[in-house]
């Protein structure tokens, strides 16, 4: 090997590893004190804009959970105060009974009215004070199916509709298409969304057309529509036809809760108007301050109690299903988390034996390059 002094080829090749076993020291060490594989682009340009998507659907559905967690406490507010009407419907309706009864005159019947009449107040007072963050609830909460104008509901003995839960739908009126021609199929629009499903119902024995089995009840999910339809074992292929569901359109009512901009990433609930000035609950034509109008308060009374008391059950499922949906997110977190760790995070084990290598070849290659920079002094060997 020629002996050079202008240019040391051995101290400039010591150099060049020392500067590689430095840069790759110096990666460690970052590691090590972040914690991160990845701690820019260039370290896994893929793993980065992956890890990334994982981090933004991760942080999606903890707000989802905290958003699935307060509307339980939203519809635990509601359901508190029905509570406490459906108390006071109860007494109304003992001093209904009270007035019904001949053993008492009308002068009685006039104090037996007074409290009456303070309790129909109480409850509109409650209903208009129950509030979640400045939002009313029993004044009507969310998009409802109008009981009173769908005809597919009042009209339960034709239809054989048992039942119809919102999804998402957009408030308005939606009609049915279901022709007699036993392919099981309906159709549910509004003029803007239209959707075709085939409840999967089978021939009765007179084969007069599609049924719901006997004792058995078929549900229709218009998914698209945001109508959930419960179909009972009176309906037929084609008793749907020319029907409609109103849907009444209110504040609130939707509970995001998952990480997208999606129907299937909300839960949408609804109360309808709990006053007893309502149109649910209808009490203000009621009295018991005669023996006549007190018995004829009896099934008003009725009516309500079983309203408020349907209206708590749907409560209640609400909370069963935000119950779920707050475990499947968490669970979804975890393993989502999990590969977003996979990806992101430093192996501390073999960070630390890189970390020793890279050490140990930095100090080699700082010894090796004291070593060359010496060789170019043995030319001077040749002068003497």
């Amino acid at each position: 090997m020629p002996l050079r002094v202008n240019n040391n080829i051995t101290a400039i090749t010591a150099r060049r590893a020392l500067g590689v076993n430095s840069r790759t020291l110096a990666t460690r060490i970052e590691r090590l004190a972040t914690g991160l594989r990845i701690n820019r682009g260039a370290d896994d340009a893929a793993g980065l804009a992956i890890s990334e998507g994982m981090r933004a659907e991760i942080m999606g559905l903890t707000q989802g959970v905290r958003n699935a967690e307060m509307a339980t406490n939203l519809t635990q507010v509601a359901e508190g105060a029905l509570s406490q009407v459906s108390a006071m419907l109860i007494r109304m309706r003992e001093l209904a009974l009270q007035g019904s009864s001949s053993t008492v005159n009308n002068e009685n019947r006039s104090n037996l009215q007074a409290e009456y009449s303070h309790l129909i107040a109480e409850i509109d007072r409650v209903a208009l004070a129950t509030s979640y963050n400045n939002t009313v609830l029993l004044t009507g909460f969310g998009n409802t199916v109008d009981n009173t104008t769908s005809s597919a509901i009042t009209n339960i003995a034709d239809t054989g509709v048992t039942g119809v839960t919102l999804s998402g739908s957009a408030s308005g009126t939606f009609s049915f298409v279901d022709a007699l021609d036993d392919d099981n199929q309906i159709t549910l629009g509004n003029g803007i969304v239209t959707q075709t499903i085939d409840i999967g119902s089978v021939l009765d024995n007179d084969d007069i057309g599609g049924v719901v089995a006997t004792g058995t009840t078929a549900v229709a999910n218009f998914d698209r529509v945001g109508v959930i339809l419960t179909l009972g074992d009176g309906y037929r292929d084609g008793d749907l036809d020319g029907e409609t569901i109103v849907v009444n359109s209110t504040t609130g009512g939707s509970f995001q809760v998952g990480p997208d901009n999606k129907v299937v990433d909300r839960i949408e609930f609804g109360l309808d108007d709990m006053r007893a000035s309502g149109a649910e609950l209808n009490l203000t034509v009621t009295s018991v301050s005669t023996l006549d109008s007190a018995r004829g308060a009896i099934p008003f009374l009725d009516l309500a109690i079983n309203r408020v008391a349907s209206e708590r059950s749907d409560i209640g499922a609400i909370q069963n299903r935000l119950a779920f949906t707050v475990a499947s997110a968490n669970n979804a977190i975890e393993n989502i988390q999990a590969s977003e760790s996979s990806i992101r995070d430093a192996d501390v084990a073999a960070e630390i034996s890189e970390f020793t290598r890279a050490q140990v070849l930095t100090q080699a290659a700082t010894a090796v390059l004291a070593q060359a920079n010496a060789l170019p002094q043995t030319a001077l060997s040749l002068l003497q």
